[in-house]
C-alpha cells in the first residue's frame, strides 16, 4: 500500500489562507473547519497537517513530515535541516531594522545596542555575516513596542507597508535583511516520490496560470499580422476564419501584468470583440 504524502500547512496567520487557496486550486482537499488539525485527501494520497508556521520547518527538517509551506524567514530562523524547493509567489515581506527616527542611520550604528526581534536565529546569522555584535532580545510579537517600553534600542522585524512602524514613531535603518515570501520546503534528506512530483507540477501550473490571461479577439484580415505581432502568445496564437468574410478569430496567451494596456493597443490596431479570461491552471 502506498504511504500518504505528509504535508504541513500554516494553521493561521498571513500565509494560512493563501496556502489553502493555492492547494485547493491545485486540486487538493482543504479543511472547512479551522479547528481541524489533520485532513486526509484519499484521492490524491496526501495527508495535510495544520501547524504553527514557525514550527513547520522543524517538523519537516526532522523528517516527521515530507513537505511544508512556510515563510522563507521562518525557515532560515529555525535552523532546521530543510531547504527551499519552490517560491510560491504570495506573502511577500521584507525583514528590516527599525529605530526611533533620527537616532541611527546604518547597521554599524547599531553595534552594541539591544535589538528586539521574533527571529533571533535569522538575525544572528545576518549580524555575524556583517561583523556586527548586538544583544538580541527575543519577543514573540509586537516588537515595535519594545523600544517605547525600554526593552530595546532598535528592532528587526517583518515589514509589509511600514505603516505600523510609522505609527510607533520608528523609521527603517540600514539595508534589507531578507526578502521573504511563502515557500515550499523539504527536509535535506527527503526522497523523491510520485506524490511530490505531482504536487510540484500542479503548484507550478497554478503559478503560471496566475501570471497569464487568455485573450480572444476578432481581427480584420488586413490587420492580422500587426495584431499577432502585438500578442504573439507562447508558441503562436490560434487563428481561425470567421463566418464574416475578411475576419479571423484569434486566441492567445498573454502576461497578466500590463494586459490592459495591450487591450488598448489591440483595439487601436483594429481588433474587435476583445475578451479576457482568467486561467485557472496551466502546463507550459
Amino acid at each position: 500500500m502506498t504511504s500518504l504524502l505528509k504535508i504541513a500547512v500554516p494553521n493561521k496567520g498571513a500565509l494560512a489562507e493563501a496556502s489553502a487557496t493555492m492547494l485547493a486550486e491545485a486540486g487538493y482537499r482543504q479543511r472547512w473547519d479551522t479547528k481541524d488539525l489533520v485532513l486526509v485527501d484519499e484521492a490524491n494520497q496526501v495527508e495535510f497537517y495544520y501547524l504553527r508556521p514557525h514550527d513547520i520547518a522543524v517538523y519537516v527538517g526532522e523528517g516527521t513530515l515530507d513537505l511544508g509551506i512556510t515563510g522563507r524567514d521562518m525557515l532560515l530562523d529555525s535552523g532546521a535541516e530543510a531547504h527551499e524547493v519552490m517560491a510560491l509567489g504570495f506573502g511577500a515581506t521584507t525583514f528590516r531594522f527599525a529605530a526611533p527616527a533620527g537616532q541611527f542611520s546604518s547597521l554599524e550604528d547599531l553595534a552594541g545596542r539591544r535589538i528586539a526581534t521574533s527571529y533571533p536565529g535569522l538575525l544572528q546569522t545576518y549580524l555575524d555575516s556583517h561583523g556586527v555584535d548586538c544583544r538580541l532580545i527575543r519577543l514573540d510579537g509586537a516588537v515595535e513596542s519594545a523600544i517605547r517600553l525600554g526593552v530595546a534600542d532598535a528592532i528587526a522585524d517583518v515589514v509589509e507597508t511600514g505603516s505600523t512602524l510609522r505609527k510607533a514613531g520608528l523609521e527603517i535603518v540600514g539595508d534589507v535583511i531578507l526578502r521573504s515570501e511563502g515557500i515550499l520546503i523539504e527536509g535535506d534528506g527527503g526522497a523523491a516520490s510520485e506524490g511530490k512530483t505531482q504536487l510540484l507540477r500542479r503548484l507550478a501550473g497554478i503559478m503560471v496560470a496566475r501570471d497569464y490571461v487568455l485573450v480572444d479577439f476578432d481581427a480584420p484580415a488586413d490587420a492580422l499580422d500587426a495584431l499577432v505581432a502585438l500578442a504573439p502568445g507562447l508558441e503562436g496564437p490560434t487563428v481561425s476564419p470567421l463566418a464574416k468574410e475578411g475576419w479571423n478569430a484569434v486566441r492567445t496567451l498573454v502576461p497578466r501584468r500590463g494586459h490592459q494596456g495591450l487591450i488598448d493597443r489591440l483595439w487601436e490596431a483594429g481588433a474587435r470583440a476583445i475578451l479576457v479570461t482568467d486561467v485557472s491552471a496551466a502546463r507550459l
